[in-house]
């Protein structure tokens, strides 16, 4: 018995702005990505703490505990967690807006400025900064890289979980802007 296969023609593709669009509809919960920049050796720059604001951030399995981010390939963000195994995450509350703002400008000044004025604590596994007041806070270490077209989605086991600030609405970002619930 011979099986054939009919092939579709592929659609055509779905210009960037419909899609950005379209997802601006999908709600997510905003987190802050952390890490800690190793030193670059005797006489090198001090290690710098780094951090980003993230809405692709998921949970992808409970046995192992997994997460999941998206990061732009080529980013800050991204080359230092090829280098850097160990990460931490802060799930923003609906009052740490500014918080997550600050950390997605374009042309932004030096990390170290921004965690500056920024209550933290470091995190006992990662030694990168967790955000007081945040909704939880997890440590990490990468699992796997995977490259999906413009960005690597990073999926990290997760080593430690608390929770800061137990009260409050996460932030969320729906239709390109930030918003909370209620």
């Amino acid at each position: 018995m011979v099986v054939s296969t009919v092939l579709k023609s592929h659609p055509v593709e779905v210009s960037n702005e419909d899609f950005r669009a379209a997802m601006s509809r999908l709600a997510a919960g905003v987190v802050l990505v952390t890490a800690r920049e190793g030193e670059l050796g005797e006489g090198g720059p001090a290690a710098e703490d780094v951090g980003m604001t993230a809405t692709a951030f998921m949970s992808v399995s409970l046995d192992p505990p997994l997460v999941l981010v998206s990061l732009r390939e080529g980013s800050r963000m991204d080359d230092l967690l090829a280098e850097q195994p160990r990460w931490g995450v802060s799930v923003l509350a609906g009052d740490q807006r500014q918080i997550a703002g600050r950390f997605a400008m374009k042309g932004r000044i030096s990390d170290r400025l921004l965690f500056a004025d920024l209550p933290y604590v470091r995190g006992t596994e990662s030694g990168a900064p967790l955000i007081d007041g945040a909704l939880a806070t997890l440590e990490c270490e990468t699992e796997q890289r995977v490259e999906a077209g413009d960005h690597t989605l990073v999926v990290g086991r997760v080593l430690t979980a608390s929770f800061p600030s137990s009260d409050g609405d996460p932030l969320l970002y729906f239709k390109g802007r930030y918003r909370h619930l209620g």
